[in-house]
């Protein structure tokens, strides 16, 4: 297993410095969990309970609008946490799903978890407010660009943030993503 625990560690060492003793104690507690193409990790109404890093693979977070239709909000892609952090913190019914759009490692953190690690790590509150900030700034940064950017710009900033993504995402939950309709990607991708 700490074969599947290497990208996680080199995430968390990322974010504040953790010993050796410390990760070999703190990394037994993690749980390497798969999914399958298409497969739902989170519905909305749910309580989120875990916080995914994914080791391969890509998820899609995404909420039903008034029409009942799906707007995605984010992608995460290999390397990153993904989690509906309001209601995993709040321990209130979920306001998003999370997808699976490719067979997916994950590795999850449970709340416990994450909160033992506040406690029991040098640097644990320091992980906690570093994951807490990169969630902040994901929200910022899509609102900001829903609002400030036009969909060409977006374009070419999702295709920076996610390497790749248009041979490995659906179209229509790409054009979601951008705010666009799918027509408007592919005259997008076309200039």
């Amino acid at each position: 297993m700490q074969n599947e625990l290497h990208q996680i560690h080199n995430a968390i060492s990322s974010y504040i410095d953790i010993s050796e003793e410390e990760w070999n104690d703190y990394s037994k507690k993690f749980n390497v969990k798969s999914f399958q193409r298409n497969e739902l990790i989170l519905r909305s109404g749910e309580i989120c309970k875990n916080v995914f890093f994914i080791n391969s693979g890509i998820l899609r977070v995404f909420f039903t609008d008034s029409n009942g239709y799906e707007q995605t909000f984010h992608f995460a892609i290999e390397n990153t946490f993904v989690t509906d952090y309001e209601s995993f913190l709040n321990k209130t019914k979920s306001t998003y799903s999370i997808q699976a759009l490719e067979n997916s490692e994950t590795v999850v953190m449970s709340f416990n978890m994450l909160h033992e690690g506040y406690t029991n790590l040098k640097n644990g509150e320091k992980l906690g407010r570093k994951l807490a900030e990169e969630y902040f700034f994901l929200f910022s940064n899509k609102i900001k660009s829903l609002y400030t950017m036009a969909p060409l710009e977006r374009y070419q900033k999702m295709n920076v943030v996610f390497p790749g993504i248009l041979q490995r995402v659906p179209q229509h939950y790409i054009a979601s993503y951008l705010n666009i309709t799918p027509v408007h990607l592919s005259r997008l991708k076309s200039t």
